[in-house]
């Protein structure tokens, strides 16, 4: 028979980073509300998330990548929202955060959770951030919770 790895949704004896972007924070603390309730519901203790609070989206990538450089966390949550102008200002932004934050984890190894919004609205980012389309930081946290138990078995 062959060898399954998956792993349950307990975070207990883990440790978290959750990488916050400040820019559109009305939409982005309804997804740092939502990884942090997941978390916690998940068996984390709350002195085991550390919390580390960034200008925007393209500041993510640096500061996710010093969190896992330090080997202190067993994954990181990266929370944000790029809303989408009238300049291509945010196709730079979302693509090198996205990005970046890929790089961080392939080079390092650390599950790195993507919870920044990428909308074309206001209305469509607030959905994501606890309302009709759920919480995307719920969803980033319970990836990182399962992403940390299946490294964890390999």
């Amino acid at each position: 028979m062959a060898r399954s790895v998956s792993a349950q949704l307990t975070g207990t004896g883990r440790r978290f980073a959750v990488a916050v972007a400040r820019f559109n924070g009305h939409v982005v603390e309804g997804l740092v509300a939502g990884a942090i309730d997941c978390l916690l519901r998940h068996g984390v203790k709350d002195e085991d998330i550390t919390i580390v609070r960034v200008p925007g989206a393209w500041e993510l990538p640096v500061v996710v990548k010093k969190l896992a450089e330090g080997k202190k966390h067993h994954a990181i949550i990266a929370l944000g929202c790029v809303i989408r102008g009238e300049t291509p200002h945010f196709d730079y932004v979302a693509g090198e955060c996205a990005k970046g934050l890929a790089a961080v984890a392939l080079q390092t190894g650390v599950p790195v959770a993507m919870g920044v919004l990428t909308t074309d609205t206001t209305d469509q980012a607030i959905a994501r951030a606890g309302l009709k389309a759920g919480n995307k930081g719920v969803d980033a946290a319970m990836a990182a919770i399962e992403m940390a138990g299946v490294l964890e078995q390999l």
